[in-house]
């Protein structure tokens, strides 16, 4: 790791983000004249808090003045802003047309730019990038002998086993390339990491490349003051993957697929694409998957072609086979053969929640604990339920809320999505930064329109399951209860802190006597 002050002024301008360094001096284009400036610093960070002996920090974001306050004498050496802030600090400044974009390219290259050691697959979609991600580093792991690491929203992991609970699905840059160093230090060969709009939306992956891009599906969501302010620019950030991308995998099936091979050929990389069918249509995709039974507990996969055999995934849902499709893809691109036995490990794979299904004692209750938090993942898991469950005319009840202060069309797309095809809803607390857990589920009641289906508000996300699990048991056939949105996490966000909470499946297991 050897980034200097002079390497960083001179990075920065290569790409065109430096505006001039300012010290108490002169400003410059250049760091001619300032001590030590070709001494590596020992540390970079875009926390005040972490400021130590040889920092450079970079401003970004709401950052205040004051926050470089009494900094020098902790050890700051530099600063990178979008603002000149010699008012409160000597050291020296460099003043970038964009701070987020400089973050990412200093990022990399004071750690040494881990990327070019791993082969790096990134993976797009609206759902199923979690699914997809494990199922891919698993056929990696099972190639390489535990030699892929995975950046995803539910967990990281860095040695090929160990996982660690995430908080963003695609990681500050910084934090990613910090994360990266550390698994090619740990002798990973290969990286599977989701890709978020908000990713590219403020330049999180600013300067990398994938050596495969994958895009799944796409369908309204993210759409907020904070987040998109339109379909259209959530769709035009997922689509900057195929412009930095080596090689590229699609759903042949996919809203917009048209234009994503238009991005695609535009980018001037090889594409692979993939296609489910539950029948016989007829697909010209790379890859195709079609069940092999009529219960669809198997599907048998074709190459090219050529028959890769039967595979029967541990995860539940058609859908899963769709993702299953993409790893395949994604492996064969990275240099896994299509015959490979490797290619079997993603059957057994188990995300954490993620179709996580909990059967009651008694058989006439189950319940479904799953990340889905939007029209299309709710519709595919009561697609799902109809299909596995349909003869039974289960009852449905679904268990859900919605994130507050952002995507506020998932409310009503939630509600109208399931309010014609279940029995009961219970709303109740999700995420929030200030916005009251009431608020929004009030807000998800007053959606509901069918006379038929039975709504209720509880707040206490505890209290919601445990209500739901007590009124499944209180009558005869049998009961589904989908309990969505938060998956295995072991926390609720309230005031920009997490707050400890059971987790959806404890609870679940409790209820049922598991």
């Amino acid at each position: 790791m050897s980034l200097s002050l002079a390497d960083g002024v001179h990075l920065l301008s290569s790409h065109h983000l430096l505006d001039e360094v300012i010290t108490p001096e002169r400003w410059s284009l250049n760091a001619d004249g300032i001590d030590n400036a070709d001494v590596p610093f020992t540390h970079i960070t875009y926390d005040t808090r972490t400021v130590r002996e040889g920092t450079l920090l970079v401003c970004k974001g709401r950052f205040r003045p004051e926050f470089l306050d009494g900094l020098k004498e902790r050890g700051l050496v530099a600063y990178v802003s979008e603002r000149d802030f010699s008012d409160h600090t000597e050291v020296p400044g460099l003043i970038v047309n964009d701070a987020r974009k400089a973050l990412s390219l200093l990022s990399a290259a004071f750690y040494g730019m881990p990327q070019n050691e791993l082969t790096v697959i990134g993976i797009t979609g609206t759902k199923g990038k979690t699914t997809t991600a494990y199922f891919t580093q698993a056929i990696l792991n099972a190639y390489t002998n535990g030699r892929c690491a995975l950046f995803s929203s539910v967990d990281n992991c860095l040695d090929g086993h160990t996982y660690v609970e995430s908080e963003l699905t695609t990681p500050e840059s910084l934090d990613a390339f910090r994360m990266m160093r550390e698994a090619a230090d740990n002798g990973m060969r290969y990286l599977v990491m989701e890709v978020s709009s908000q990713a590219y939306k403020v330049n999180r992956v600013h300067g990398l490349t994938f050596d495969v891009g994958a895009f799944l599906n796409i369908s309204p969501d993210h759409i907020s003051d904070i987040e998109h302010p339109t379909f259209e620019d959530y769709l035009y950030c997922k689509r900057q993957l195929a412009y930095h991308a080596r090689a590229f995998v699609l759903n042949a099936d996919a809203d917009h697929a048209d234009l994503i091979r238009e991005d695609v050929q535009a980018a001037g990389i090889p594409l692979a694409d993939f296609a489910l069918r539950t029948d016989d249509a007829p697909t010209n995709a790379t890859l195709t998957a079609r069940p092999s039974n009529a219960e669809h507990s198997a599907f048998s996969i074709a190459a090219n072609g050529h028959d890769l055999g039967e595979f029967s995934l541990s995860l539940a849902g058609d859908f899963n086979y769709a993702n299953a499709l993409a790893a395949v893809a994604l492996a064969h691109e990275a240099g896994v053969p299509f015959d490979s036995a490797a290619m079997h490990a993603m059957e057994s794979v188990h995300v954490p929640g993620r179709m996580e299904l909990f059967t009651g004692t008694d058989g006439d209750t189950v319940a479904i604990v799953d990340y889905a938090h939007n029209y299309t993942s709710v519709r595919a898991l009561i697609d799902f339920v109809e299909q596995r469950y349909g003869e039974r005319k289960p009852r449905i009840t679904l268990v859900a809320g919605s994130a507050g202060n952002k995507a506020f069309d998932r409310r009503q797309e939630i509600v109208e999505t399931a309010q014609d095809r279940i029995a009961r809803f219970v709303f109740t607390a999700e995420d929030t930064d200030t916005e009251p857990y009431i608020d929004i589920c009030n807000e998800m009641l007053g959606h509901v329109t069918n006379d038929h289906v039975d709504a209720t508000v509880i707040v206490d996300r505890v209290k919601a399951i445990e209500s739901a699990v007590e009124q499944a048991h209180s009558h005869d056939g049998l009961d589904v209860i989908l309990i969505i949105g938060k998956g295995h996490e072991r926390w609720i966000k309230d005031h920009r802190k997490h707050v400890p909470f059971d987790g959806d499946d404890h609870v679940v297991e409790r209820m049922f006597g598991l």
